[in-house]
């Protein structure tokens, strides 16, 4: 067996500030957009299971509605929870670009870069 050809890859990665924070807030913008998709597909389903999505289709039977609703209930709150995480990167990213900033405007001994 011979060795794999790895090529010579540079690591370093150059960003400013502002890059990085473009990026953060692109990230998490991203993630809630693909929730608002989980979001609607399971809207769909409730429609399609009562037959309000299209209008040749019929209803589905009680059970069949109950079962919809659990699976629907565990996705959203399954949503929320990662909208709460979402909503405390948001707020670290944005703290932390304020800090960023105010440390670069006031010239202090005491910021961290």
């Amino acid at each position: 067996m011979s060795l794999p050809n790895i090529p010579n890859i540079d690591p370093r990665i150059t960003l400013c500030n502002e890059d990085v924070f473009n990026l953060l807030m692109a990230s998490i913008a991203m993630k809630g957009l693909g929730l608002s998709h989980l979001v609607n597909a399971e809207a769909e389903k409730v429609q399609f299971a009562l037959g309000t999505l299209h209008a040749s289709h019929d209803p589905a039977c009680l059970d069949d509605i109950l079962k919809i609703n659990d699976s629907v209930r565990k996705t959203l709150t399954g949503v929320m929870q990662t909208e709460l995480i979402l909503l405390m990167q948001l707020s670290t990213t944005l703290e932390s670009f304020v800090d960023a900033n105010e440390c670069e405007n006031d010239n202090e001994d005491d910021c961290v870069e």
